[in-house]
């Protein structure tokens, strides 16, 4: 597996995926009615402005297994913590594909100068997702209870998680 920066035509091999997670309203807060095209300019658009990237993790054969995009969480003040978001095709699920693809981003934000990372809506329930962030270094700094309508688990809370790049100062 290769994890590359992702280019416009990337977006055909991620719409699907990406529409699959997006509609079945267990991980994302995004909307599921978004259309191919606003979806790309969300996903995509990370990539046109530094230090943010969208990148794809590609088996031998070029084929796009998932995707993540990386940008600072808020502007100004609040631009030397990262964020990012991560989607992995249901048939890659299991192989390490969003550990690669975190691990790249974890690494990107310690190049870009980033303090630290932070995960804005981790839906509690995606426990896979919590225990991948978890063992990448990613503690549960708080959880916004019920702000996630699951159709499989009813409301449910989202975790803010971070993890520190640097230590603090003292």
């Amino acid at each position: 597996m290769e994890i590359r920066e992702a280019v416009a035509q990337d977006w055909d091999a991620i719409w699907p995926f990406f529409r699959d997670i997006i509609t079945a309203r267990e991980t994302y807060t995004y909307d599921p009615e978004l259309t191919f095209e606003q979806a790309q300019a969300i996903w995509m658009s990370p990539s046109s402005s530094p230090p943010a990237r969208t990148t794809v993790a590609i088996d031998a054969e070029g084929k796009v297994l998932g995707s993540a995009n990386m940008y600072p969480n808020r502007p100004g003040p609040g631009a030397h913590v990262a964020s990012a978001s991560f989607m992995v095709d249901a048939a890659a699920r299991g192989q390490g594909v969003g550990r690669a693809l975190c691990q790249d981003m974890i690494d990107w934000a310690g190049r870009s100068g980033f303090r630290s990372i932070q995960f804005n809506a981790v839906v509690e329930s995606n426990t896979a997702a919590v225990r991948l962030w978890q063992s990448l270094g990613f503690e549960i700094v708080g959880t916004v209870p019920e702000a996630f309508l699951s159709p499989a688990h009813g409301y449910v809370g989202l975790h803010v998680m971070h993890r520190p790049l640097r230590k603090p100062a003292l």
